[in-house]
């Protein structure tokens, strides 16, 4: 089936876009997710944010998306799974250095990243879908 693939720092260049009420909305049709995180200057610019810091509300977005993995699994889909991955992890000490980095897809950011938005997973497993 067509579906989107949700990336959360394209749709977040635009200070106007609700993230948070755009994934809600549209829930049932997303297929993947993209979770970045970017930080708007005054002058309309802007740049990578770490995953949790930014413009975004990652715990929110992330929260949407596992609401709708459980709508999808209660009606027995078997492609109740939403994928979601870290995109464009920062350079950390670990990575300087490095030779065939490629910009924003640096080892250790990414897996720092990966284990912040793990730990939210994990928070509303916890706590909301319990």
């Amino acid at each position: 089936a067509n579906g989107l693939t949700f990336c959360t720092g394209s749709y977040g260049t635009r200070a106007d876009n609700d993230i948070v009420a755009m994934v809600k909305e549209f829930a049932d049709r997303i297929h993947f997710a993209h979770l970045r995180n970017i930080t708007i200057e005054d002058d309309g610019s802007f740049h990578e944010a770490e995953h949790l810091e930014g413009g975004t509300d990652m715990a929110h977005v992330i929260l949407a998306l596992m609401q709708e993995e459980a709508r999808r699994r209660r009606e027995g889909r078997a492609d109740w799974r939403i994928p979601m991955r870290p995109d464009h992890g920062h350079l950390l000490a670990d990575d300087i250095g490095k030779t065939r980095l490629n910009p924003g897809y640096s080892l250790i950011g990414r897996l720092k990243g990966l284990a912040e938005l793990r730990g939210i997973m994990r928070a509303i497993e916890r706590f909301e879908l319990a």
